[in-house]
């Protein structure tokens, strides 16, 4: 086997009378596809059969199971990479991916993001506390309300304004249109807006390039529906842009949330990545979001730290215990809780910067 390898552990349901033949078929699925006595080339099988490096029960049934598979078979390409890590073993019900360790070598073509935690902190020129973020909605409105939205959120304080994901480029509200106008809502304020990139991925770059000559600073994209791929190109084109992470479509992959959004998309690109906040209308516990946060701001010796975005419920009432839980390396993505203070949405916005940036001065002293 090449001296490279990826370590790449799921948590498997078997029986312990079962376990081993079940690891090793787990391991042979992810890249020859074939059982050993099939393998007749002897020096194949050498370079591209990995090993089964530990078995660890972990609860009744439940196994704890290292692979060391090959980085040949990645084929230095980041789709491939997927395929390895999971391709046909997330067609398995008792399977489910658990964490996964690559080697330096990897990170010569999958180098993280473009800018990550200081370079979105230098973008919007926000220093030593949590920045605050909110999204335009809801879909249905036009460029104009949208627009008027975005100017009463840039003139409160806020310091990203994103489109909602689900904010297309809908007959009723045009792409382009809805850049524009919001780019000129936010003139004036040190306000970042960020646009949702969304479709195939020739419409995603033609709305790239449109609002990069419009002066867009950062964008938003959610990888899970257009690519992790495709957010790993729009991460190293030479004249992209900053990259915000939304989790739409995540659940449907049986991993486990740290790696997914703590390493996976840390690793293909994402400078910021939105997951769901404890207590929300998600069902994200606080230690699964304590390890997510940890996870993109870990120290990493190639890859940027990217910035935490939890959101999904976050509430203005509990603004203090949030800031508490992850510190000042954070966006607070909070847009429910602005939304449903109806007319008093501008004043309720202007609130919550003072109270950040009050808590911020208090705990300088």
């Amino acid at each position: 086997m090449t001296e490279e390898t990826l370590r790449i552990t799921y948590n498997v349901r078997a029986t312990a009378a079962d376990i081993h033949a079940r690891a090793e078929s787990l391991l042979l699925e992810q890249t020859v596809e074939l059982p050993r006595a099939a393998l007749r080339d002897r020096e194949m099988a050498q370079r591209m059969v990995g090993r089964v490096e530990d078995v660890l029960e972990v609860s009744p049934g439940v196994h704890r199971v290292t692979l060391s598979q090959p980085l040949a078979a990645t084929a230095s390409d980041p789709a491939q990479l997927l395929n390895v890590i999971f391709g046909n073993s997330s067609l398995q019900p008792d399977v489910v991916l658990a964490d996964v360790d690559l080697p330096g070598p990897a990170f010569d073509w999958l180098p993280g993001p473009r800018a990550g935690l200081d370079g979105i902190r230098a973008r919007t020129g926000v220093i030593g506390r949590p920045l605050l973020a909110t999204a335009l909605k809801p879909m249905g409105l036009g460029v104009p309300q949208l627009a008027a939205l975005c100017r009463t959120f840039a003139t409160a304080g806020i310091d990203l304004v994103k489109d909602d994901h689900g904010l297309a480029d809908h007959a009723f509200c045009p792409f382009e249109a809805r850049v524009e106008a919001c780019l000129r809502a936010t003139e004036g304020t040190s306000t970042v807006y960020v646009p949702n990139l969304i479709g195939t991925p020739e419409r995603v770059f033609a709305q790239l390039g449109f609002a990069r000559r419009a002066g867009v600073a950062a964008v938003l994209l959610s990888p899970m529906v257009v690519g992790l791929p495709l957010l790993h190109q729009l991460a190293t084109m030479p004249d992209g842009l900053p990259v915000l992470a939304h989790p739409s479509l995540a659940g449907v992959l049986r991993a486990d949330e740290t790696v997914l959004f703590g390493k996976l998309f840390r690793w293909y690109g994402a400078d910021a990545v939105i997951f769901p906040h404890a207590g929300g209308r998600f069902s994200y516990d606080g230690k699964t979001c304590r390890a997510i946060a940890q996870a993109l701001r870990a120290a990493h010796p190639r890859v940027r730290p990217s910035c935490p975005a939890p959101a999904g419920g976050i509430k203005l009432d509990r603004i203090e215990e949030t800031v508490a839980f992850y510190g000042p390396d954070c966006i607070l993505l909070i847009g429910g809780s602005l939304y449903e203070t109806g007319d008093l949405i501008g004043e309720r916005t202007r609130a919550l910067v003072d109270r950040v940036a009050r808590m911020t001065l208090a705990e300088g002293r």
